[in-house]
């Protein structure tokens, strides 16, 4: 089988991928006993084979949850303790930096280990300035926006003085991101706030304009509307946004969610659980309506219980990524959490509260199959195989060509690239993490269930 490649179609910008600091770093961020196999603190260990590329994977981007402060109030209702966040904000205009400290340690210690692009985001505004007063809405508040109008301004100054803060001690501060999933309604079990998609316009336009007074933030810039399902008014958020040349000159592109919830429908439509048809239907209409607007994929996990270490969610999470950097055209992607504390698939790395320890899985290696070779400013090219059970994405990046190739298939595939040179091989399977090899022809045994990375 031949893989083939077309060096004159040339498609988006590689601009990182990366993941969420939300529920577990303010926790793992004061880990700091020993991990006996690098003699480093547990936290800077793990911070280290997340965003180093030498001792780990190499990510680029980290997330930072700006938290609503439901800690300090006892409110609200919470399936897991570590969903309740703290605030800075001690009194109104006065501040507490020592709040949150384990995850502002997470953050700090991901940067200096290589994340150049930090991502500030808001699951709810503040608990002063919501309706009910929690950071979520009631049990039978259906589709209630909790947050008047009249407290956009403190909102956006809140959310500012924050990002003003950690750009004055030196973090790469890159994009705020007001609102998180606005489609859902938020009941419990985490914060979170809806809004309509009119709504989400008029804060970006609140954030824009004093986004506008403030200088020292002049190279932050705005990302949403992080819609929480491809299907349900992805359009009409983005089209809100979009429409508002204000909260146009502060973005750089679109950010959408990749989930696609599966629906429980009495009668077989599958239609409606077409992942991949909606992909493309988005993609075709910000063609259409929105040419040259790069589209960014901010959040995916499973979504699926229990806790898989192999390569199953491993194959599952390489495949999303190859359809939403080829199909979807998506220029980052990011994870929704880098480290799970719960029997979940969603973590890189898992960890085990009681015991304060950690466990790898080969969806962190998989990652890496992609983070370790690739380089901002990538660009993606055409590529294709003739078998539908290997997925190709293909780069060049300075000078080098990068394939990261998937093969879903029990069987083991060879394959043919047009290299003209001897080809970096790393391999990642149900034997191997990131295992690398030499080979002198551009012939590739791909093993079965594995993603590959080629380099020449």
């Amino acid at each position: 089988m031949t893989i083939k490649l077309d060096r004159n179609k040339k498609h988006q910008s590689f601009e990182g991928i990366g993941a969420s600091g939300a529920w577990w770093a303010q926790l793992v961020g004061k880990w700091e006993h020993i991990d006996t196999t690098s003699s480093l603190p547990v936290r800077d260990r793990i911070a280290q084979l997340l965003y180093s590329k030498e001792q780990g994977i190499g990510m680029h981007i980290y997330r930072y949850n700006i938290g609503g402060g439901s800690v300090h109030s006892g409110k609200g209702e919470f399936s897991q303790l570590l969903r309740a966040t703290e605030c800075f904000e001690a009194s109104p205009g006065e501040y507490d930096w020592n709040r949150d400290d384990g995850a502002v340690y997470m953050m700090k210690k991901c940067v200096e280990y290589g994340a150049d692009e930090v991502v500030l985001f808001v699951n709810s505004p503040i608990e002063r300035l919501t309706k009910n007063g929690m950071t979520h809405n009631g049990k039978h508040q259906l589709f209630h926006e909790n947050i008047d109008k009249k407290y956009y301004k403190e909102f956006a100054e809140y959310c500012l003085d924050v990002a003003e803060h950690f750009v004055e001690e030196g973090l790469p501060i890159k994009y705020l991101s007001p609102v998180n999933e606005p489609i859902w309604v938020w009941n419990g079990g985490q914060e979170g706030c809806f809004y309509r998609p009119r709504s989400v316009r008029r804060v970006f336009e609140v954030f824009a304009e004093s986004l506008e007074e403030r200088p020292k933030l002049k190279g932050l810039r705005l990302s949403g509307a992080e819609s929480g399902d491809l299907r349900w008014f992805n359009k009409s958020y983005t089209r809100q946004l979009l429409k508002s040349e204000c909260v146009r000159k502060h973005l750089d592109g679109v950010d959408v969610h990749s989930y696609c919830l599966p629906v429980p429908i009495p009668v077989n439509i599958p239609f409606l659980n077409d992942r991949l048809a909606f992909v493309r239907r988005f993609r075709r209409w910000m063609d259409r309506k929105y040419p040259g607007v790069p589209v960014k994929m901010s959040e995916w996990t499973h979504m699926q219980g229990g806790r898989d270490y192999g390569m199953d969610s491993a194959i599952v999470t390489a495949s999303v990524m190859y359809e939403d950097f080829t199909i979807l055209g998506a220029s980052s992607w990011q994870h929704w959490i880098a480290v799970s504390e719960v029997d979940y698939c969603d973590g890189l790395i898992y960890i085990n509260i009681p015991e304060k320890t950690f466990e790898i899985t080969k969806r962190f290696y998989v990652t890496g199959n992609y983070t370790r070779y690739l380089n901002r400013g990538a660009v993606r090219i055409e590529a294709c195989s003739e078998d539908e059970d290997v997925l190709v994405t293909a780069f060049e990046d300075k000078g080098k060509t990068v394939l990261v190739v998937v093969n879903k298939s029990t069987l083991e595939k060879k394959v043919t690239v047009p290299a003209d040179k001897c080809v970096l091989v790393a391999v990642t399977d149900n034997d191997n993490n990131l295992s690398e090899r030499t080979v002198e022809s551009g012939e590739v045994l791909l093993t079965p269930r594995s993603v590959t990375t080629l380099v020449w």
